[in-house]
């Protein structure tokens, strides 16, 4: 008996060596990962036991992490967005439906909330993409469109703690614990990985070796510091300063452009109540900080108002008056011997330029998104789907940016091919949709090899 009970046990051990080297560990979830997934989860879902709105109510996926009108226009009408036309609590003072709903614009308090009906501002939902590039300057973080969006440190974890207080409450006491909760510090964590992981990890160097002719042109009146000076406060297209202008350590620079004082505003012409904005601080300077033009062609409209609809507007905006007698503008004159006068052809080559790096951008980061829904830690099937349309969005993007101005229609068509194929991989699992992936992938690459030199 007790050879036999050895003899078992010799057995029971060697089963147990096949069986593990046959089912090794499941990998796990690097802890960055980790922190990443929770803070879209928080992004995404999480109320804060305020009036339904999330994160992504404004900031959505499907739009750049952004909001359009375009995009609001196929929202139904029980969207936590409208949340002030079902809440009575909420009816006044906290949003206007029409200039949400026609203009994309959401009412920020700014300067506190202590008059309601008279000081407030209406201003554009910011993308949140690439943030890890674009926040940083010599004075700290700048959040929000004037630089100042966030409270406290000014940080972008408080960035969050001030959009609870300002879009989340039930009601316009906005009482903590009553009308909301306020984040912890591990969601603020969370939510912070999660933002700085959106978009591009690092800024373009260019001059890129472009193949498009206009495109191609665009970039050297971008970059000509007599034409275009558009590198001067963008430079690499980024939303820094060039540090050979402002300094090695400038990073993001606020500017007073003098969008205020164009004619014929949109929110304006609604004859609806919108107070001048007078940006950062409080009372405020006039100045609104940088943005970077990498993502601009396909998150439009432009500027902190919502006020220019295309980036042909956009770029044409810099030959007008209202910025060549702003304090900016007088300052890029007084540095460079004159303002921006750029004629048609040449707004246009800019933002052929500009449509043509936010395609490049497209590229990348679907690609990214489809090479991250095969992970090799254990796959979550409904993870893996959102990541593959979300890549899906970014291709839909770059066709929509370069088709709208007759570029690289060859690139068009490949991209076409490549939403094709990874929609078409959302029907299967496994092998299948891995092989329509990578499918879609290769006519990424080859769509970018279309538009520039690799």
């Amino acid at each position: 008996m007790h050879f036999v009970w050895r003899l078992k046990h010799v057995w029971t051990v060697l089963l147990a060596t096949v069986v593990v080297a046959a089912c090794p560990a499941t990998p796990t979830v690097p802890p960055e990962e980790t922190l990443i997934l929770r803070g879209e989860r928080l992004f995404f879902n999480e109320t804060f036991a305020g009036n339904g709105r999330t994160c992504g109510t404004c900031h959505r996926a499907e739009d750049n992490f952004a909001l359009s009108p375009g995009f609001i226009a196929t929202l139904p009408s029980d969207d936590a967005l409208f949340v002030a036309e079902f809440n009575p609590n909420l009816a006044e003072n906290f949003e206007n439906p029409r200039l949400i709903r026609e203009l994309a614009l959401i009412l920020e308090n700014q300067d506190g909330f202590d008059d309601l009906a008279n000081d407030f501002n209406m201003r554009g939902i910011p993308h949140t993409l690439a943030l890890g590039n674009s926040i940083n300057s010599a004075t700290g973080p700048q959040t929000g469109w004037s630089g100042d969006g966030s409270p406290g440190d000014g940080s972008l974890r408080s960035f969050a703690v001030g959009a609870v207080i300002q879009h989340f409450p039930k009601t316009l006491n906005r009482v903590a614990d009553v009308d909301f909760r306020l984040p912890t510090d591990d969601e603020l964590d969370a939510l912070e990985a999660f933002q700085l992981s959106l978009g591009r990890q690092e800024d373009l160097l260019l001059p890129l070796p472009l193949k498009g002719t206009v495109a191609a042109r665009g970039q050297e009146v971008f970059m000509d510091r007599t034409l275009g000076k558009c590198n001067a406060c963008h430079f690499n297209a980024g939303a820094n300063g060039d540090p050979e202008l402002f300094g090695p350590t400038a990073g993001n620079l606020n500017f007073n452009t003098g969008v205020e004082d164009l004619p014929d505003q949109p929110a304006d012409l609604t004859g609806e109540a919108v107070p001048p904005d007078d940006g950062l601080g409080s009372p405020g300077s006039g100045e609104f900080n940088t943005p970077p033009v990498v993502e601009a062609a396909d998150t439009g409209p432009f500027f902190h108002n919502n006020s220019v609809e295309t980036i042909e507007g956009a770029v044409a905006f810099y030959n007008g008056d209202a910025f060549n007698n702003s304090p900016a503008g007088q300052l890029l004159a007084g540095a460079t011997g004159s303002g921006i006068n750029l004629d048609a052809t040449q707004v246009v080559a800019v933002a052929a330029f500009l449509r043509v790096i936010n395609a490049l951008e497209n590229i990348r980061a679907s690609d990214e998104l489809l090479d991250r829904a095969f992970p090799v830690f254990r796959i979550d099937r409904a993870r893996q789907t959102s990541l593959i349309k979300r890549a899906g969005f970014e291709i839909e993007d770059s066709v929509e940016v370069l088709a709208g101005a007759g570029l690289h229609a060859a690139a068009v068509a490949l991209l076409r091919k490549a939403h094709a194929l990874a929609n078409e991989s959302l029907k299967y699992s496994g092998d299948r949709r891995r092989q329509l992936v990578d499918d879609a992938r290769a006519q990424l690459t080859n769509a970018q090899i279309r538009m520039v030199e690799l």
